[in-house]
């Protein structure tokens, strides 16, 4: 059987990865480090057969004080991704990520420039997919200019959304899903340039999306477990940041 020693350092977001592949090769009875000596002229052509370095995708969820928050995270780390929940007071140049998830708040948080913290700045400025979930919906709603206030019918529970476009967070996802709200406000209208993509039939913006930028809003929790296919929903999002992140 052959011996080689491959290792691979590679550092992202404060962790260390190490790979250490080891194989010995007893043909040759030659001493290791003589072995090494010549594993020079080898290294192109094995290269060619080891697999490559994963990308690591970091995608930060930042907390606007929804009961949920930690479900947001704890779905982004069951599909692989690295990922930390970080107050919505955190200055912009301490952030550090591929994607960003503004949570939902509690009653009326949407509304409040205050309570969301320096997430008008995360919006404007952070450069990355940005995907807000209720109040964090509404607030990228409001902040972009469009209008959010009370629903007609506040929703509660399980409610049957309609997918109106598949887009890139619903794609091969049914026409209609059974979707967890918890909302007593919602967005009225759209700010510039934002699409809608579902509705129900008390909300016509379940979800939206901006038409040139990678900003996305859902009135309803994907990450609560009575929302179907809120896990596809997510790794959609996932698949947007690393697709920007390639770019």
């Amino acid at each position: 059987m052959g011996i080689s020693i491959l290792f691979n350092l590679w550092t992202m977001a404060d962790q260390v990865d190490l790979y250490i592949e080891l194989v010995l090769d007893g043909t040759s009875g030659r001493p290791l480090y003589d072995w090494l000596s010549n594993r020079q002229s080898l290294h192109l052509a094995e290269d060619l057969y080891l697999p490559a370095v994963p990308l690591i995708m970091r995608i930060l969820v930042v907390d606007n004080g929804g009961q949920w928050t930690h479900r947001e995270w704890r779905v982004l780390r069951d599909l692989g991704v690295e990922s930390e929940i970080i107050a919505n007071t955190t200055p912009l140049e301490n952030i550090k990520a591929d994607g960003l998830v503004l949570s939902g708040g509690s009653p009326r948080v949407g509304l409040d420039q205050e309570k969301m913290g320096k997430c008008g700045d995360y919006i404007d400025k952070a450069g990355v997919p940005i995907l807000g979930i209720c109040a964090g919906h509404q607030f990228m709603a409001t902040h972009l200019g469009g209008k959010a206030g009370p629903s007609k019918i506040p929703e509660f529970g399980k409610m049957m959304v309609t997918i109106d476009s598949e887009d890139d967070l619903f794609k091969g996802l049914p026409e209609t899903l059974v979707a967890w709200e918890s909302h007593n406000d919602e967005v009225l209208e759209m700010p510039p340039d934002f699409v809608s993509l579902a509705h129900s039939d008390n909300c016509k913006i379940q979800a939206m999306k901006h038409t040139s930028k990678p900003l996305y809003g859902l009135q309803f929790h994907p990450e609560v477990e009575h929302t179907d296919n809120g896990y596809e929903m997510f790794q959609a999002f996932i698949d947007i940041c690393e697709a920007y992140k390639k770019a």
